[in-house]
């Protein structure tokens, strides 16, 4: 198995970010960006065959992962949509990136998501998995179908603090669980996961995991200095950059939705499409498509 070392640190707003960079220093920069909970061995197919294609790849351990560290100790632990993009953000700017092609799903399409439509100018092109990725807190207590809010037991789990003593206890054994309800058709080998798993060692990965499921429910206080990104988030922006967004045909968290349902989030050009026999986990299920999707961006990018 492909690993991605070896990584550095970078210091980067309120973190100390692991890093994976690879390709020639000088090409398009692309971020791709895991989600939760995996790592970023989701890209360990996908960074190899952009890096080929000349790009410059980097693959950044989401706070709570990995090796990516608080700076203080007084920061809180916060794992809210606009963290997430207020890091992608300083590390950007940590690594004098003015603009890059933005690729992710889950926790990390979110980041790629707020970053796309909060700051368009430092966006070449967004891939998001899940379309318009962007929490509507003022709406969630809104109750979904029986079926949807079926697949999301585990946020619900999380909410209690039976849901945290379980986590401390065995994150292992939740999260390869959540790996197979989400990804059914995919037949990853112990390897695989194990490789993955070590990052939620991180000491922060459960008050993170916690609060990011709590809190886009309303049922935990935000950092306050997310408080004006929170604000602007909660007004639904749209995302204006050229964009690829996908769902999988057999994704266990969240069914496949009809292009025109996120059309009104997605003002500039936008293609949507459903992969066959994908579950969530697309960029480590279906690699090739991730990876050529993101090339269709840097193409585009270049033209334009």
């Amino acid at each position: 198995m492909t690993t991605l070392e070896p990584q550095r640190q970078i210091k980067a707003g309120v973190l100390d970010i692991a890093l994976y960079a690879a390709g020639p220093a000088d090409g398009q920069p692309v971020f791709l960006m895991h989600g939760f909970p995996y790592d970023i061995h989701a890209y360990a197919e996908v960074a190899p065959l952009l890096a080929a294609k000349g790009c410059r790849v980097y693959v950044p351990s989401l706070r709570g992962f990995g090796s990516t560290r608080f700076l203080s100790a007084a920061t809180l632990r916060s794992g809210e949509q606009a963290a997430l993009g207020a890091d992608l953000l300083a590390l950007m700017d940590a690594l004098h990136i003015p603009k890059a092609v933005l690729a992710g799903y889950d926790w990390g399409g979110r980041a790629a998501c707020v970053v796309a439509a909060l700051w368009p100018e430092r966006c070449a092109g967004l891939l998001s998995f899940n379309s318009y990725n962007i929490q509507n807190i003022a709406q969630a207590m809104v109750p979904d179908t029986p079926e949807n809010e079926l697949s999301y037991w585990y946020q619900y789990y999380f909410h209690s603090e039976r849901g945290r003593n379980g986590l401390l206890k065995d994150r292992r054994a939740i999260c390869r669980l959540l790996w197979k309800l989400w990804s059914p058709t995919w037949a990853f080998a112990d390897a695989t996961f194990e490789r993955s798993a070590a990052a939620f060692d991180n000491p922060d990965f459960v008050d993170v995991v916690i609060q990011s499921y709590r809190h886009r429910y309303g049922l935990a206080a935000g950092d306050p200095a997310y408080a004006d990104i929170e604000r602007r988030l909660a007004a639904q922006p749209a995302i204006t950059v050229p964009a690829i967004t996908f769902d999988g045909a057999v994704d266990g968290v969240r069914p496949v939705a009809p292009a025109a349902q996120h059309a009104r989030f997605f003002t500039g050009p936008r293609s949507h499409r459903v992969v066959p026999n994908v579950g969530h986990n697309m960029p480590q299920e279906v690699p090739q498509v991730f990876a050529d999707a993101v090339l269709e961006l840097v193409g585009a990018s270049t033209v334009g």
